[in-house]
């Protein structure tokens, strides 16, 4: 594993020699400005890349090991850096060095175990929402406390985040309250001449937020998409990218492959940012096999996030939905990816929607992928000042496109300052197509 690391370091070297210790991405970095340490910069990390790369200090270190895995992976660092240094695939091959040179925290392999197989998913989700409806996830991850059950407690907290939001926050003219849990109908205009659009279910996605995919579907729907299925998708993988465990994320990403090109799908939706920056990785995690580098490179091009659909198609406005809203920009759509218009476009077709930001509002929330689990300590300041920023605003609910961010910013907002609502975008907007009568 450290010989593939060795050659993408060889192969960004070019790259990398151009780094003149600017220091654009120190204040980017969430790590850095909380801890204050060079190793803990994204240029302090490459330069241990490097190390290891040239064998100056082995990948089972104590110091590669740490530093490696304090990493957000938010890649804030790239948009800023003017070499163009390719972070965050680095940071994915030397994750996989560190991964085969000592075993990941028992924290990171639970959650690889649980996310490893749909049915085992399935399951253990399954319970968790029974958890969740009883109110049981709040109730014990309060009861909770000391560091040896922390991971636990901010797993609950996270868990009991994933609460739907509360639209009847929302005024409007003649408005019934809702639940904000959307049913499965059919938007009543048809689009005679629709694109094929296939969704990415998602595993966190269609297990704790089935509400989110059935609202996607909703308003893609009467955005003039036609919806197929993708039978045999399941988790895309990052989440096991994230922890080094790149052979997992190649068989995930396979099997999605296989099942996304079967569809016949014109563009595949995704409407959880940290998936759909995954999805076009997948051309470089299976490069050593071309066949299927080709096969992911054909599914890649055809990958865009909701927001990304829907703006291009207006959106569709809808009925007035009086109040604000804060918008929190996910670090694999805005950073990775380069994405931040869209979502706002979506917001804007809400009439009577006011739509704020947060100081610091492309900052990490902390959350990244299992990190808010498995790194409480540090992953809890970096919430806790995310939550702080949002609150700030005056708005009663954050919108954001990550399931992740939703869940650890709904932690961190409702342990400090009470009940309070986040949601996705294509929730919100699917409210108020609802309330027009759009869709039902």
């Amino acid at each position: 594993m450290t010989r593939r690391l060795t050659d993408a370091v060889d192969q960004a070297s070019a790259a990398l020699d151009t780094c003149v210790h600017c220091g654009f991405c120190l204040p980017a970095c969430p790590t850095y400005v909380r801890l204050g340490d060079e190793a803990d910069s994204p240029r302090g990390r490459l330069h241990l890349m490097r190390a290891v790369a040239e064998g100056r200090i082995d990948a089972s270190s104590d110091v590669f090991q740490l530093h490696l895995d304090r990493c957000l992976g938010c890649r804030a660092c790239e948009p800023v850096c003017p070499s163009g240094v390719p972070y965050g695939s680095l940071l994915e091959m030397a994750r996989e060095s560190a991964r085969s040179a000592r075993p990941p925290s028992r924290a990171t392999r639970a959650m690889l175990w649980l996310f490893d197989r749909p049915r085992r998913r399935r399951i253990v989700l399954g319970l968790a929402r029974w958890m969740r409806g009883l109110g049981l996830a709040r109730l014990c991850g309060a009861f909770l406390s000391g560091n040896a059950t922390a991971p636990i407690r901010r797993a609950l907290l996270m868990l009991d985040g994933s609460r739907a939001w509360s639209a009847a926050r929302f005024p409007g003219g003649g408005v019934r309250p809702s639940s904000g849990e959307p049913d499965s109908g059919r938007a009543r205009i048809p689009d005679s001449d629709a694109a094929r659009a296939a969704l990415l279910d998602g595993c966190v996605q269609g297990d704790l937020f089935d509400r989110v995919n059935r609202a996607t579907q909703a308003v893609l729907r009467v955005n003039g998409l036609e919806l197929v299925g993708a039978p045999g998708q399941g988790c895309c993988g990052a989440i096991h990218a994230h922890a080094g465990d790149m052979e997992g994320a190649r068989r995930l990403a396979r099997e999605n492959v296989r099942a996304l090109e079967a569809s016949g799908a014109d563009v595949i939706a995704v409407n959880a940012a940290g998936c759909g920056a995954a999805m076009l990785e997948y051309p470089a995690w299976l490069e050593e096999d071309p066949a299927w580098r080709l096969r992911a490179e054909a599914v890649a091009r055809r990958v865009r996030d909701v927001t990304e659909v829907l703006a291009d198609r207006g959106p569709r406005e809808g009925a007035p939905l009086v109040g604000a809203v804060t918008y929190h920009p996910p670090c694999h759509l805005e950073h990775a990816r380069g994405i931040t218009e869209p979502p706002l476009a979506v917001l804007r077709a809400i009439p009577g929607l006011e739509v704020r930001m947060a100081e610091r509002a492309s900052e990490c929330c902390g959350g990244a992928g299992i990190y808010g689990v498995t790194h409480p300590e540090l992953g809890g300041r970096i919430g806790a000042d995310k939550a702080r920023a949002l609150a700030r605003t005056g708005a009663a609910c954050v919108v954001t496109g990550n399931p992740g961010c939703m869940m650890q910013i709904a932690a961190f907002l409702r342990d400090e300052r009470g009940d309070f609502d986040v949601a996705h975008p294509v929730e919100v907007l699917y409210e108020s197509y609802r309330r027009a009568g759009i869709t039902r």
